[in-house]
């Protein structure tokens, strides 16, 4: 396999101008827009933009073209912008982490960070005239946001304790570096029809079919490698987990092979509506034995000599994903990672900068992010554990949260984001927090909390899953949420369905109980004299 550290020497420096599509009848308008220049070429643009003011860019460059760097215009924060990372396999050294909160610093009480469910940060506050500057010193210390937002590949995830891991078959951060290196690349596509998501999995605990693309760890004639898993998507118009392609690959067959799945989406996926675009539906356009040998044409044609071999899409991976909190021996001898839990994922620049004195002081200088929206600090040496635990930073953010918090996930909701019905964040974290002390809980439970039906906080993979909406209460449209549940992560796994319409955030607290102790064996307390 390609050295990574070379893959991304080689692919240094700006992107040059690509090759548009023709606008055509049958493109739609988002489409048309896209064809007009690539948004990778705003990069050397971007203080004139600034001294021109945002108020001034026209709608498509503000809302569509600069989501290739990672820029996102928020309406219902006008004049802040979002800043997108790419963080392969959520990893992250102190030193970045600490670039990171001086740049949210510097935004005062407009700045803070949310850690997202692809294993990576949002910085949020920042103004235009803030990203020549910004985007030059997550270079120098080795981060990016290319390629981050839109029709892009994003965010490639991993298992998020790779190569500490005692469960471990596979370390999947060289691999899920390779992989970004190949796509954000000079020949990695740049115009895809949607958005793409890619993951590798390395564990027991690796449940991945929610992407686009997957490869899980499969065992095929004695050798470990990786079965390929296709289709999974969260839209408002459909939900689907992947299904197995049929075919198994080497570790290091990976990065090119994910390069020939997107460029054949890129060729061949649907542009006329944005609502029928995901790969699913060119795999079942084209049906599955046809998708599968028009995408092995595409890998010969980037020079594979080695054969894919076929493979029945049996894999390892057995049960859900491991809660991170606490404290668990690493497979150094000697060491541990400590899990803390963010509550909601959402931090502030003090935070952030703590974090990073942490990682330093006590651990090796690296953490790690999950798909939970928690924290990982690296590599602590066990006799080094009881001063960490006496540290400020995990009162706030504590190893044992309780069984509702730890493994709770929202999206940003309508704080930021102008499609989100409701505050999940807060609501998210009040409700729970109301639920912890009314009630016994036999085991942890996964809540996904989303403001919208593009379900960006994954609500059909929770146990309980929580869609923003509106309910009418007293006469009068109120917030509300749609209530799924059963959606399971383990070796059988299932999405979850709609059990309650519209329940009022009002009593949204006395419903869920009522479903906690009903589906989820949860006890309610003796009330106290």
């Amino acid at each position: 396999m390609p050295d990574p550290a070379d893959l991304v020497a080689q692919n240094a420096g700006p992107r040059p101008a690509t090759t548009a599509l023709q606008p055509a009848p049958a493109l739609s308008k988002i489409e048309q827009i896209k064809a007009a220049y690539c948004g990778l070429d705003l990069a050397s643009r971007l203080d004139e933009l600034a001294a021109q003011g945002w108020e001034s860019l026209d709608e498509a460059t503000l809302t569509i073209h600069l989501k290739w760097l990672g820029i996102f215009f928020r309406p219902v924060t006008p004049g802040r912008f979002m800043v997108r990372l790419r963080l392969p396999n959520g990893v992250i050294s102190a030193n970045q982490l600490a670039v990171l909160a001086e740049a949210v610093d510097r935004c005062g009480e407009h700045g803070s960070a949310d850690i997202t469910t692809r294993q990576n940060l949002q910085l949020r506050g920042l103004l235009l005239e803030d990203m020549a500057p910004l985007l030059a010193q997550l270079e120098a210390v080795g981060l990016t946001s290319r390629q981050s937002g839109h029709d892009n590949p994003r965010n490639i995830t991993g298992n998020p304790l790779a190569g500490i891991d005692p469960e471990e078959w596979i370390d999947t951060r060289p691999l899920v570096e390779a992989i970004q290196a190949v796509l954000i690349g000079p020949d990695g596509p740049s115009n895809l029809p949607r958005k793409f998501n890619v993951a590798v999995g390395g564990a027991p605990d690796s449940f991945l079919l929610h992407n686009d693309l997957a490869f899980l760890p499969a065992n095929h004639q004695g050798e470990l490698g990786f079965t390929v898993m296709v289709g999974g998507f969260f839209s408002a118009q459909r939900n689907a987990l992947a299904i197995p392609l049929g075919l198994w690959l080497r570790a290091d067959q990976l990065p090119a092979f994910t390069l020939a799945v997107l460029r054949h989406y890129e060729q061949n996926g649907d542009r006329s509506s944005r609502s029928r675009c995901r790969l699913m539906y060119l795999i079942e356009a084209r049906g599955l034995e046809t998708y599968r040998s028009e995408v092995l044409q595409a890998y010969a044609k980037l020079g594979a000599t080695e054969a894919v071999a076929e493979h029945d899409g049996s894999h390892l991976v057995t049960r859900a994903p491991r809660d991170v909190c606490g404290i668990h021996a690493q497979k150094q001898t000697g060491r541990c990672w400590v899990g803390l839990n963010v509550p909601m994922g959402r931090l502030d620049a003090d935070a952030m900068a703590e974090l990073a004195q942490l990682a330093r002081r006590y651990g090796r200088g690296e953490l790690r992010l999950s798909e939970s929206q928690n924290v990982v600090i690296a590599d602590v040496p066990t006799e080094q554990l009881p001063r960490l635990l006496e540290e400020p930073l995990l009162r706030r953010f504590p190893t044992t949260p309780g069984p509702l918090l730890a493994e709770a996930v929202s999206c940003t909701g309508n704080r930021y984001c102008s499609f989100a019905l409701i505050p999940t964040k807060s609501t998210a974290q009040a409700v729970l927090e109301e639920l912890e002390q009314r009630l016994e809980f036999p085991h942890p439970l996964r809540t996904h909390w989303t403001g919208c039906p593009n379900a960006c906080g994954q609500p059909y993979l929770g146990q309980i899953g929580l869609i923003g909406a509106k309910a009418r209460l007293d006469g009068q449209m109120v917030e509300a949420v749609k209530i799924y549940l059963g959606g399971s992560m383990q070796a059988d796994p299932r999405l979850a369905e709609l059990h309650d319409k519209g329940v009022p955030l009002s009593a949204l607290p006395d419903r869920l109980e009522a479903l906690l102790v009903e589906h989820f064996g949860a006890r309610r307390r003796e009330a106290r004299a």
